[in-house]
């Protein structure tokens, strides 16, 4: 496993940003550079599950570690979910459960920088280099939008 950070800089406050990370209607637009079609099911409480699915249903089991809103949220992975069957125990799984994924949100003069770190398994690591930028600059264009309050 390898720690990687991804960030960027966004024209728009850390609550904003924070809404438009979570919110039910922008976490699929931009999640959408990883699969399209993507959606996280939780209650987005400290402790519960969240699912993150594609557009099959499959995906990646997941518990809020930490929240602090606007400014904190950290997924522990802990299985995955393929053809609806929920895995938790195989060695594949355990090689990377308990890995993390911790969403900073820093708001500057203004503006909001998010961080995002997480533990990357090398098989991945190539397909998150050229992904996650994508994904920030989908969440960028949305934080931005003007006149997409709730």
């Amino acid at each position: 496993m390898e720690r990687k950070t991804f960030k960027t800089t966004i024209d728009a406050t850390r609550q904003k940003v924070w809404d438009t990370l979570w919110g039910t209607e922008t976490y699929p637009k931009w999640t959408s550079a990883f699969a399209p079609g993507s959606k996280v099911e939780t209650d987005w409480q400290l402790g519960s599950r969240a699912l993150f699915l594609d557009v099959n249903g499959d995906g990646m089991i997941s518990e809020i570690a930490q929240k602090r809103e606007p400014e904190f949220l950290s997924f522990r992975h802990i299985g995955e979910i393929m053809d609806g069957k929920e895995d938790t125990e195989s060695d594949k799984v355990k090689a990377w459960a308990g890995s993390t994924e911790d969403y900073t949100l820093t708001e500057i003069d203004g503006q909001t920088e998010v961080s995002v770190e997480m533990d990357v398994d090398g098989e991945y690591a190539e397909f998150f280099e050229k992904t996650w930028p994508r994904a920030l600059d989908h969440l960028k264009s949305l934080s931005e939008e003007k006149g997409s309050g709730h």
